[in-house]
């Protein structure tokens, strides 16, 4: 199905590249959504004081609050990992919410976007792992009995393998399908209040997709740093 108008690809139009625009609307809008969080960051921590401005409350509320949840889940070692944790979180829940906005398109929506976070968290799961453990790490694939190893190993490899494919086909699936509803209803309704309720409850989806997206990953993570058992 054909996207309404949007905005960023009409201005691509203007400047030349329009083609690459259509082509690849997802593209265009993860940069946007990029550039919004850097502006947030510098924003968020300009004017930093001892006694924190409303802004700086605000992101002092939502990172310290994301912050304790990652160490009640992996411990106080979980710290060290939380800048990309809480970068994947904010990243996917600005992508998802833009589909809340007429002319803006969610990135999350095309398959390539949610496979590029997976294909972020799972193989950092791996790297956390062997920096915890080293060669060892392998023992988490090979079951607690030696003879068990040639039926337990593919079995792990394959559920590894299958966290690439939950993790963006679910965001994915989510997504495009609140936009394929969305779009049906405008069209059959407009932009009056028949699809006000679809918006609110896609609000609600973005939201709960990210936290999964986030949750997952956190104990991806935490699971690499346990010992093998």
């Amino acid at each position: 199905m054909e996207h309404p108008i949007l905005f960023l690809v009409q201005l691509f139009d203007l400047i030349g590249l329009g083609h690459f625009a259509h082509e690849y609307p997802h593209v265009i809008y993860s940069w946007f959504v990029m550039l919004l969080l850097i502006l947030f960051a510098f924003l968020g921590t300009k004017g930093i004081s001892m006694i924190p401005a409303k802004g700086q409350n605000l992101f002092e509320i939502v990172i310290g609050g994301m912050e304790d949840f990652i160490v009640d889940i992996t411990g106080e070692e979980g710290r060290r990992f939380f800048p990309i944790l809480a970068t994947v979180f904010i990243y996917i829940l600005i992508c998802n919410l833009l589909g809340e906005f007429p002319g803006l398109y969610p990135p999350t929506a095309k398959i390539d976007t949610t496979l590029s976070c997976a294909l972020v968290v799972v193989p950092m799961t791996h790297i956390i792992g062997v920096m915890y453990h080293g060669p060892k790490y392998i023992k988490h694939f090979m079951g607690p009995i030696w003879w068990m190893v040639p039926i337990i190993l593919p079995i792990e490899l394959i559920g590894h393998a299958a966290r690439v494919l939950s993790l963006s086909i679910r965001l994915f699936g989510n997504m495009a399908g609140h936009e394929l509803v969305s779009a049906i209803l405008f069209m059959l309704a407009g932009a009056f209040f028949a699809p006000l309720p679809i918006m609110v409850l896609g609000i609600f989806v973005s939201v709960v997709q990210a936290f999964v997206f986030f949750l997952l990953s956190t104990m991806y993570f935490a699971g690499a740093m346990e010992h093998a058992h």
